[in-house]
């Protein structure tokens, strides 16, 4: 009969873990072993990266005699950079007792529109009246009382003045008819002060046509603005496009097309477009 060897279950060695600072690591050692600390070997996949894992949080827990740790350090978020402050926007000064709806349409108004065309908005808001056929003007110059006087505009559009002669006037502005005045009177009266002041208004006319109740032509003694006109039509129809109301304006050879939002001025926005016509424009409502 033979004998039969008896079979001993194999010994493991395990990694001696120490918690002197002068030792080896217990990360070290258990990055470096083929075995589980229970003893088993590792297997590939989650257990490898769970151990890793375990393996750094244990060495800082036992490793106390090296020093304080910090866990928080390992789980904190790195600070902040401070996010620069926006402009503040610029202040507007405005009179005591501005509503509110007040102080919005003087911002819109301060501000042009997207994509507007700047020379063209300050073409339309210009102020300035256009003399015109059968207006009255009156001409001084400072201390000469001799070329004080009283003129009327022709049919033609022309005056006339002593030491000056014939001047076309005719859609000048007062300012432009005071320029070219003192530039002639040059030649006799040097440093002359002149003034001109347009003192009766008989060739203004503007035009409402379209949607309103009283379409026509508008002949008054002052200028008017866009609601003024339209008050003077009788208002608009109940089926007019507020909204797509145009100012049709003639400059020389072109016609210029300046829009008009009813709508707008209704809730207190928009107030710049209500514009000063001049003489000849006519505002059409779709």
């Amino acid at each position: 009969m033979c004998r039969c060897s008896t079979w001993s279950r194999p010994t493991v060695t395990r990694p001696t873990v120490k918690s002197s600072c002068r030792g080896p690591r217990v990360s070290d050692a258990l990055a470096h072993s083929p075995c589980r600390p229970d003893g088993l070997p590792w297997k590939a996949g989650a257990w490898q990266r769970l151990g890793a894992a375990a393996a750094g949080l244990l060495a800082a827990v036992l490793l106390t005699g090296c020093g304080t740790v910090d866990l928080g350090v390992l789980f904190r978020s790195p600070p902040a950079e401070p996010v620069p402050a926006a402009p503040a926007p610029t202040a507007m000064a405005l009179p005591w007792g501005t509503t509110p709806a007040e102080a919005r349409a003087a911002a819109q108004a301060a501000s042009p529109a997207p994509g507007a065309d700047p020379a063209r908005a300050a073409e339309a808001r210009d102020p300035a009246y256009r003399i015109g056929p059968e207006d009255g003007l009156e001409i001084a110059v400072w201390k000469d009382d001799s070329l004080k006087s009283t003129v009327l505009v022709r049919p033609d559009g022309g005056i006339s003045f002593p030491l000056v002669g014939e001047l076309p006037v005719a859609g000048l502005t007062a300012a432009q008819v005071r320029e070219e005045i003192a530039t002639r009177l040059r030649r006799f009266v040097p440093d002359a002060e002149v003034t001109v002041s347009v003192v009766r208004v008989a060739s203004y006319r503007v035009y409402v046509t379209g949607r309103v109740n009283r379409p026509g032509e508008f002949a008054v003694g002052r200028t008017l603005d866009v609601l003024q006109a339209l008050s003077l039509a009788g208002g608009m129809t109940p089926f007019a496009d507020e909204s797509e109301i145009r100012i049709i304006r003639r400059e020389g050879a072109r016609q210029l097309s300046i829009p008009f939002d009813y709508r707008q001025l209704r809730k207190g926005q928009g107030l710049a477009q209500n514009i000063l016509l001049r003489s000849g424009d006519v505002v059409l409502v779709p």
